[in-house]
């Protein structure tokens, strides 16, 4: 499902005009600052759209056209927040909206350490996040639009990460069967967690 946001005013009433714009804003906001920038704690005005969209395979796109600076991009992820009922670039002076059409970040490569305390599954993002899948981190697996299954994992604050096709196959041959509650279940384990797919019963055809 498309997940669209919601405007409310017009573009530019604050002097949202253009990309450019929004650029300085993102690194006004951050150029100090160690770590991620703290959206969560910035509620400014909602200054409407300017054409901004992550597309379904993590491209960032600008009144439809592709953003072709990954610098660029990986500005902006910083400064993206999922709010209720949409998601938002926000500074701490301008908000605007972005359109996500299934998940704002996209999983491109899988490290796998194993040791004696146990397997962890380190995921790279296409704007070169390293996040490892673990309790605050976790794997989930949703009915596909065409049947199989979608692999996600929370980056952080309820923005996710679509695991690429390619990455969900390693899993699966990563995975194994456990008892969870009475009942056979196929998943993956990371940092001592247990990632339920599905029932093994129905672990063919899973992707």
């Amino acid at each position: 499902m498309v997940e669209k946001t919601q405007t409310s005013g017009e573009t530019g009433k604050s002097g949202l005009d253009g990309l450019g714009q929004v650029a300085k804003l993102a690194g006004d906001a951050t150029k100090k600052m160690r770590g991620l920038p703290p959206v969560h704690l910035w509620h400014p005005p909602h200054c409407g759209e300017i054409g901004l969209k992550i597309a379904r395979d993590g491209t960032w796109f600008h009144q439809n056209s592709p953003i072709g600076r990954p610098a660029l991009v990986k500005l902006f992820s910083t400064i993206l927040r999922r709010d209720p009922d949409r998601y938002v670039l926000v500074t701490p002076v301008e908000m605007i909206a972005i359109e996500v059409e299934d998940a704002p970040f996209m999983a491109v490569e899988l490290v796998v350490d194993e040791s004696p305390a146990g397997r962890v599954l380190k995921f790279r993002t296409n704007v070169d996040d390293w996040v490892i899948a673990d309790s605050a981190h976790p794997l989930s697996f949703e009915p596909g639009e065409s049947g199989g299954l979608k692999p996600y994992f929370e980056v952080r604050a309820g923005l996710r990460a679509l695991v690429k096709r390619a990455l969900f196959y390693d899993l699966v041959e990563l995975g194994e069967t456990r008892d969870i509650g009475g009942q056979l279940m196929y998943g993956v384990a990371s940092a001592g967690e247990f990632f339920v797919m599905a029932p093994a019963a129905d672990i063919e055809g899973l992707a």
